[in-house]
């Protein structure tokens, strides 16, 4: 096996699409060329194939295994991003005249409330814009609504870097849950959280953009088609628990890749070892901005995401002098948001430890030098 220092390959804080392991690349590689025992490529095999029919039953089975997830929850592999889900939630579980509660902690919560507001009444939760999405609320500042729909929040903000550490309670409401950055980092359990829907693009710590994932339990499958409210075939939930996920020709790869790195996940220890792994590495990045005053968080330190590590400067300037010698030095995707600026660093499940203790080395060279 080729080592990632012969293939001079750099280390990636990108927010997504973001660092796949290396062991399911080389796989990957392999397989690009021939399937074994199938004589073509993963490219090329049809979504109505035995072979692909074996690839996403692998992929349904290592989820349900990581997510210790019930017969009762439906395993969707679908397309269109969250961003197709800030519509999908409210047309399918939001009936017409309803209300539904939103969490806004960062951009993405907000731009799924607006989606929302097409198709019923949206209640504002709780939003911590006025401290500029610097921490998650707590579950106290909840205002939840009494005939709610449900209650939806961003668990993970690859903005402003900040994370919730448990779910709030929402009673019996059922919670909503767009996991994007933050899937499968650490444990899960549903059913204790009264999370009903949960959904999340592969692309930051699943595999490669293309695929959506959405776990959903089946009472709020039956409960859209009862919802006096006409949604094409193609948005209701309902047609990819009935289809299998394959209404249409699925992203036959992605969904490959999901297979491969759900199999790293498990054969890495879960989700459990991947929560150690990712609380260790966050915390050398985090001690690097707090022993000196060169570097500032721009999450609370209660609030601060185990993924996205947020950062500003004392300048714009010396802000992209860091983005360039980070670069030269191997370590790139490092340019915060272009709604906020300053540095972000995205360290995923795959993403290294030793690339984390290599770019805190870097952080102290550069505070050194800088300072």
């Amino acid at each position: 096996m080729t080592s990632s220092s012969e293939l001079n390959r750099v280390y990636n804080f990108g927010a997504g699409p973001a660092v796949i392991p290396e062991p399911v690349i080389e796989e990957a590689r392999r397989d690009l060329l021939t399937l074994p025992g199938v004589g073509m490529s993963v490219l090329e095999i049809s979504h109505r194939s035995s072979t692909f029919t074996e690839i996403i039953e692998t992929a349904e089975a290592n989820i349900r295994q990581l997510a210790g997830l019930p017969g009762d929850y439906h395993v969707l592999f679908m397309q269109g991003g969250a961003t197709q889900q800030f519509a999908m939630v409210p047309m399918n579980l939001l009936a017409a005249g309803g209300t539904a509660d939103y969490v806004v902690t960062g951009s993405w919560a907000k731009k799924a409330a607006q989606e929302a507001e097409r198709f019923g009444t949206v209640c504002i939760a709780a939003s911590t814009a006025d401290e500029k999405f610097s921490r998650v609320p707590k579950s106290s500042e909840l205002k939840l609504s009494t005939d709610a729909a449900y209650v939806h929040l961003t668990s993970n903000n690859t903005i402003c870097g900040t994370q919730w550490s448990r779910m709030p309670e929402t009673g019996d409401r059922p919670l909503v849950v767009d996991a994007s950055s933050d899937i499968f980092s650490r444990p899960i359990d549903l059913v204790h959280d009264g999370i009903g829907l949960l959904y999340g693009g592969a692309q930051k710590n699943l595999g490669p953009a293309g695929v959506t994932l959405v776990l959903v339990r089946d009472d709020l499958v039956q409960l859209a088609e009862s919802i006096d409210r006409t949604v094409p075939t193609t948005l209701r939930y309902s047609t990819y628990t009935s289809s299998g996920s394959l209404h249409n020709t699925p992203p036959v790869f992605a969904i490959y890749m999901v297979g491969l790195v759900t199999k790293w996940l498990l054969a890495n220890g879960g989700l459990d070892a991947m929560a150690m792994r990712n609380e260790r590495k966050a915390q050398k990045v985090y001690s690097a901005i707090d022993r000196s005053d060169f570097y500032q968080g721009t999450a609370q330190s209660e609030s601060r995401s185990l993924m996205n590590v947020t950062i500003r400067l004392s300048d714009e300037e010396l802000e992209r002098r860091f983005v360039r010698e980070a670069s030269t030095a191997g370590f790139v995707g490092l340019k915060g948001h272009r709604s906020v600026g300053g540095l972000r660093a995205s360290i995923y499940n795959a993403f290294p430890e030793a690339g984390v203790d290599a770019f805190v080395d870097f952080m102290d060279e550069f505070a050194r030098v800088n300072g």
